[in-house]
């Protein structure tokens, strides 16, 4: 080869390797190009409003130009416009509108997202105003302050004033399950904040951690404690959160958020609003029990765990899980339960709640540590199991529960704390120590088959 080829064959070369360079430039600098938003589409029955608020509330119209309905011309009349018959009608700027959107208005282009949201438990949220909760909230502590705490998770009951505005004491409101004028329950607003109705913070963690959090509730603690919520945080960049079918293992496979468990696509399963469509077990009661069809809803739930974890992994994990329920139903709710029946019985407590130093250590036992314990199982957060799960139930079970009923009828525990759970309680030798570990391995443990 003489000279002048090998010259040739190095002006070629290095003209590849300029093109090569030149092309990844022009990649990478469009790719670090803001995007390009869509342009915004405004109607003429749209035109008054947006001019009107972009001067009196530009925060409202500047949300609403960042979300998907102002590209496709969805504007304000297009969610609140009302009929004459509706109860929170007014007429504003020679339109009759409602300043509450519900579900029913969403429902009018997402028909089938309202519908599995009507059906979901978090439709229901507002049913607690019968519960022991409230009546903590709303007697115990006083009204205002169930107004602006348990409320503002779960809902009020939106009313009319004769004078046509809403009630300052029922809005606003965005909880849950909040009951609208029009009769429908719930507010889509609750996870698709207003006004950019953004699919991907509903899909971040921390929109679910404003209700589901704090000492009786405390889920969006124990996700960042968990693998799967250190893995979130450490690749949130490689979410993408803003995909339109946001399928697990096919548009994401970084870590899984609270939507990709409870409601979002698989390859073999489609979204779903319906946030319970794949809990087995019910961890919000005195005692745990297992929903009904809680069958499929585990098969369901296994079916998104299979887009990381094997399935022998899985089923693992769920023997795991099932053991610390039947553990804590077992050695410490149904006898706490028990106990607490028996004592109404007795009539050494009285039928009115909470006006009983027991009672209020019983509620605190199921309904803090024993929902911390058993919700730390169920997304693997280790040190709610533990620390601020078990070791809180069984210091108080033992050294406030129990010494409580005791002191109220004496000798009346005992027949519901024998056996070999409790058995520590009258010390133990080594030999002891270990016929309760095997106890505990025969109740809970697996046998190998041979």
């Amino acid at each position: 080869m003489n000279f002048r080829v090998k010259q040739w064959i190095v002006a070629a070369l290095s003209l590849f390797f300029l093109g090569s360079l030149i092309t990844v430039g022009f990649i990478e600098s469009g790719r670090l190009l803001p995007e390009k938003k869509a342009k915004v589409v405004v109607t003429a029955k749209n035109e008054g409003c947006v001019n009107c608020h972009a001067e009196k509330s530009p925060g409202i119209v500047s949300q609403w130009k960042d979300s998907r309905h102002a590209p496709l011309g969805v504007g304000c009349v297009d969610c609140h416009q009302a009929k004459k018959e509706d109860p929170d009608a007014w007429e504003h700027e020679g339109s009759l509108v409602a300043t509450v959107v519900s579900p029913k208005d969403c429902a009018r282009c997402h028909a089938k997202v309202a519908k599995e949201f009507t059906n979901s438990h978090h439709a229901k949220a507002a049913q607690f105003i019968g519960s022991l909760d409230n009546f903590l909230g709303v007697v115990v502590e006083g009204a205002p302050a169930a107004i602006g705490g348990c409320q503002k998770c779960h809902g009020s009951t939106v009313k009319v004033l004769k004078s046509g505005k809403l009630d300052p004491s029922t809005w606003p409101n965005s909880g849950v399950g909040r009951i609208n004028p029009d009769g429908s329950n719930g507010t889509c607003s609750a996870c698709h904040a207003r006004h950019t109705f953004s699919a991907a913070q509903a899909r971040q963690p921390e929109n679910c951690g404003k209700c589901h959090m704090g000492p009786d509730h405390p889920q969006i603690e124990i996700y960042n404690e968990s693998k799967h919520g250190i893995v979130f945080r450490a690749r949130i960049k490689e979410m993408n959160l803003d995909s339109r079918s946001w399928v697990v293992g096919k548009d994401y496979t970084a870590a899984p958020t609270c939507a990709t468990c409870h409601m979002s696509a698989t390859k073999d399963l489609p979204i779903t609003h319906d946030v319970g469509k794949r809990i087995s077990w019910t961890l919000r009661p005195v005692v745990s029990k297992k929903l009904k069809n809680w069958e499929a809803k585990r098969k369901d739930m296994q079916n998104v765990c299979a887009a990381c974890h094997g399935l022998d992994f899985t089923k693992s994990f769920y023997t795991q899980y099932d053991n610390i329920i039947g553990l804590y139903n077992e050695k410490f709710a149904v006898p706490a339960r028990d106990i607490m029946l028996a004592l109404k019985k007795e009539g050494k407590i009285t039928s009115a709640p909470f006006d009983d130093k027991i009672e209020w250590t019983f509620f605190e036992l199921w309904h803090h540590e024993g929902r911390r314990a058993r919700m730390g199982a169920s997304m693997q957060g280790p040190d709610y199991t533990q620390w601020h799960g078990f070791y809180e139930v069984a210091k108080h079970f033992y050294f406030k529960f129990i010494p409580e009923a005791e002191k109220l009828s004496p000798g009346l525990t005992e027949r519901f704390v024998k056996g070999k759970h409790h058995q520590w309680r009258k010390g133990m030798t080594k030999a002891q120590i270990q016929q309760m570990l095997d106890f505990y391995q025969k109740r809970y443990g697996v046998e190998e088959k041979k």
